[in-house]
């Protein structure tokens, strides 16, 4: 072979192997607000593995989930259509049925198309069955219907039952003579209550989360049976991490998705043993240091399979965070200087900054800078477009109403981002620009508990680029202006907004 041909060949063969679509890993942390990590400020407890990423990628000042609540933004995310469109995706029970109607293209399932093994694992909270869930046979439709190939969930919620994991369509370690029964109605089985017996509690509920007790906790919900299923809080973080570890391994050879949905920092904040004091914040920020570790151990397997330049990693939060969020477990008395939202306004169930804008990482060596910083607008109902043109997947015409593809701004390319951005929280908010409207209404405040804001007939309009904070409402200046964000916003609601 000729020299030149030689070098010809290699030059394409290097091609080739820069085109080769790479591994994703998406993790995605429960409640952790804009100021909850040390790259973003946190005080108080330290993120290394949090930091490395930021250290070695793309830090977003300006990204959002869709919702300032859970399941609309896992929603929003994996169909790339916004929640609201959909009537049943508030905040479901965990006996809830699936969703995400099975054939409705999704992240996962586009993913597929490509070659991608899929897996998600940790809190699921999409709803799983077509209602009133049988958990002691098959439990169908579920992630394997809408694009996932393997699946190990936390069902629901931390606080809610029933709290047993489920692995491939079954309830992992149940005994057949001992079957699970699930109410979020009357009272069943003869388990105790926190509620009534509150002596039986290690920790104790401070509104709502009192029926029946699980490891020493009361959940939202009744349960009964299903002892040798149950899980323990302590041992969750290990659990999940070890399957989302377990998952890489098995799929080194490429390309795969890897959902990795953390149950921290949600409540109940139960950490293992060994980070019971990490953080000068008590449990939440024990907590926080836990699910720190949980990120390191995906970045440790990533490297130690030689994935890691061959892989894109983000990590973002389903919502704003909160700190009494139904147990006594001194969020709000041992926060001392730390800010959870940092310089934002509220934070989870509200439609300021707060409530959506959300730390998030990127990282892919060779092609996302080290280091590097956007202030691009990015909301998340634009990772299923993204991620699947980053894929090289061609999306149907009617797969994805509301996402774009904006994987210029995801690699660092495109400093500006979206143009605007419908944000979710019982009601809807619009950002265009630097510009926040939220119609008149009501909406929380706070951070737990919280203060309800009833705003004027004109609504609140607030330039978060010179008022970070929203503390000043220009409503009442710039008529127009208000005018303007309300149509806009109500022709988003009525029409899908790719």
């Amino acid at each position: 072979m000729k020299p030149a041909t030689l070098i010809c060949l290699l030059m394409l063969l290097v091609a080739a192997a820069h085109a080769k679509p790479p591994n994703i890993v998406l993790i995605y942390v429960d409640d952790l607000g804009y100021g909850d990590v040390g790259c973003y400020g946190a005080q108080g407890v330290a993120t290394p593995n949090v930091d490395r990423l930021a250290r070695n990628g793309l830090l977003f000042t300006d990204a959002h989930c869709s919702a300032a609540t859970c399941t609309p933004s896992r929603y929003t995310l994996l169909t790339g259509s916004y929640a609201f469109r959909k009537q049943g995706t508030g905040i479901l029970q965990g006996d809830a049925g699936l969703i995400i109607a099975p054939g409705t293209p999704t992240l996962p399932s586009m993913l597929q198309t490509q070659g991608y093994r899929t897996g998600v694992v940790g809190k699921w909270h999409l709803g799983l069955g077509a209602g009133g869930v049988d958990w002691n046979g098959e439990i169908r439709p579920g992630p394997r219907e809408i694009g996932f190939d393997y699946h190990f969930l936390i069902p629901a919620t931390g606080d809610r039952v029933p709290c047993v994991y489920v692995e491939q369509g079954h309830v992992v370690g149940l005994a057949p003579e001992d079957p699970i029964a699930v109410s979020y109605g009357a009272p069943i089985g003869s388990d105790p209550t926190g509620k009534d017996h509150p002596e039986f509690l290690h920790q104790m509920w401070s509104h709502g989360h009192n029926a029946t007790i699980v490891n020493g906790i009361s959940r939202i919900g009744y349960m009964s049976g299903g002892q040798s299923a149950r899980w323990v809080d302590e041992d969750m973080a290990d659990t999940i991490t070890n399957k989302a570890v377990a998952f890489i391994e098995d799929h080194k050879d490429g390309p795969f998705f890897l959902f990795f949905a953390t149950h921290d920092i949600h409540v109940p904040r139960v950490p293992h043993q060994r980070f019971r004091g990490a953080s000068e914040m008590g449990l939440r920020g024990d907590v926080i240091a836990q699910m720190d570790w949980c990120v390191g151990r995906i970045l440790d397997a990533l490297d130690r399979n030689r994935l890691a330049d061959d892989t894109l990693v983000i990590f973002t939060s389903d919502n704003g965070p909160v700190l009494d969020d139904g147990y006594v477990d001194e969020a709000n008395e041992r926060l001392g200087p730390h800010k959870p939202a940092g310089p934002l306004r509220a934070g989870k169930y509200s439609l300021f900054e707060g409530g959506t804008r959300v730390p998030m990482l990127v990282r892919l060596p060779g092609r996302v800078a080290a280091g590097s910083r956007s202030n691009a607008l990015f909301g998340q109902v634009d990772l299923a477009a993204t991620l699947a043109a980053v894929a090289g997947a061609d999306r149907p015409a009617d797969a994805f109403p509301d996402s774009r593809d904006a994987s210029a701004a995801l690699l660092g390319d495109d400093p500006t981002g979206r143009p605007h951005l419908l944000h979710e929280a019982g009601r809807l908010a619009l950002r265009r620009g630097p510009w926040k409207y939220i119609p008149p209404g009501q909406t929380r405040d706070g951070l737990g508990p919280w203060r309800n804001v009833r705003l004027s007939e004109s609504g609140f309009l607030g330039d978060v680029e010179t008022d970070l904070g929203e503390a000043r409402n220009q409503a009442g200046d710039q008529p127009e202006l208000v005018e303007e964000m309300r149509s806009l916003l109500e022709q988003i609601r009525l029409h899908p907004d790719r």
